[in-house]
């Protein structure tokens, strides 16, 4: 066996960074099973891999007791010292009981081993690789569609978006590209599994930095992104500079740069907010498109502020169901109760 598997493992050592001594201490545990298997055996063995010849042996293992209760596995004093006198209690004896064919068997099992490591290492290579890149956005084809979960390849993996990960009424077709934001990286008994999403707040700002340079360099920061994936986004930009224009940096020429992210996301709705630190300013940009009137910062602690609106502005400013008031909370993080002109002066 000897040419054969350990020039083997020699290779594996060099281009899969598997070591070797390591490899051949798994084939001695699995031969062990291999033959208590195959031999019917029960008792205590060990298989020793010489690693000058590749020779395989197996050894039975004996404690030297007074009182022998299991002759599998002990030995009494009495016959150890036949063996050899110099035997003492707690002592262990060795003795080969490599059977004649073991070295077929050998070589099946070390092979199943090699594979098994083998696949181990490429997975655990692959965990790696994207566990670092949580958080980020992937590019895949759609592989197959089954009980709702999209799988997608991403070349080497799979990855799984599940139903609740999935934009509301967006198609996906087997064989399209499609962008995705890993969300979690896990191990799993069947190797590393990727789990995605669509409807992550990620999403979106991952798009920017790839959309707009001056987000990808720093001089743009995005604040805060508040989302209702499908339907509307509120995203929150900023810049020190202030020769920069943080909110056109973002729409881009003949607004070419955000209308890119919206085709990407199947036409939802982009409001892109200047931040202020300022949070009067703040939660009226994060209004957009409606006008705001007025803002009261009702109590700091409690994070609560009344806007006052134009009448005829009122629906916009609430949004249809309520939408663009929740999306300007969520983005401000500030309690927002909205009046229309008359209905403020009418208290």
């Amino acid at each position: 066996m000897k040419n054969e598997l350990f020039d083997a493992l020699d290779q594996l050592e060099k281009e899969k960074g598997i070591s070797k001594d390591m490899l051949i201490d798994a084939i001695e545990a699995a031969l062990i099973t291999a033959y208590k298997k195959n031999f019917g055996s029960s008792q205590n063995v060990k298989v020793i891999i010489n690693r000058d010849n590749g020779s395989v042996k197996v050894y039975s293992r004996k404690e030297v007791v007074e009182n022998v209760e299991n002759d599998l596995f002990e030995i009494s004093l009495e016959e150890a010292k036949k063996i050899d006198p110099n035997y003492e209690i707690a002592d262990i004896i060795e003795e080969e009981v490599t059977p004649r064919n073991f070295g077929r068997i050998a070589a099946q099992t070390a092979k199943q081993v090699v594979v098994q490591r083998i696949r181990e290492a490429e997975r655990s290579v692959i965990f790696q690789e994207y566990a670092n890149r949580e958080s980020e956005i992937v590019t895949g084809i759609i592989q197959r569609i089954s009980k709702g979960t999209v799988y997608i390849n991403l070349g080497r993996i799979e990855a799984l978006l599940l139903p609740n990960e999935q934009i509301q009424g967006e198609i996906y077709k087997q064989g399209s590209r499609i962008k995705t934001y890993i969300v979690e990286v896990k191990k799993t008994t069947k190797g590393p599994q990727i789990q995605v999403s669509r409807t992550h707040p990620g999403l979106v700002k991952r798009l920017f930095e790839l959309e707009v340079p001056e987000i990808h360099d720093g001089i743009v920061e995005i604040k805060g992104i508040s989302r209702e994936a499908g339907s509307r986004t509120k995203i929150a930009v900023y810049s020190a500079d202030i020769n920069i224009d943080p909110v056109g940096a973002c729409v881009g020429q003949r607004g070419v740069r955000v209308q890119n992210i919206v085709d990407e996301l199947k036409g939802e709705k982009i409001d892109i907010i200047k931040w202020d630190k300022d949070p009067a300013i703040f939660i009226s940009n994060s209004l957009s498109p409606s006008k705001v009137l007025k803002v009261e910062i009702n109590d700091e602690n409690e994070k609560s502020a009344l806007v006052v609106v134009p009448d005829y502005q009122l629906s916009l400013a609430i949004g249809k169901e309520g939408q663009n008031a929740r999306l300007a909370a969520k983005l401000t993080g500030w309690k927002i109760d909205i009046k229309s002109e008359s209905q403020y002066k009418g208290e």
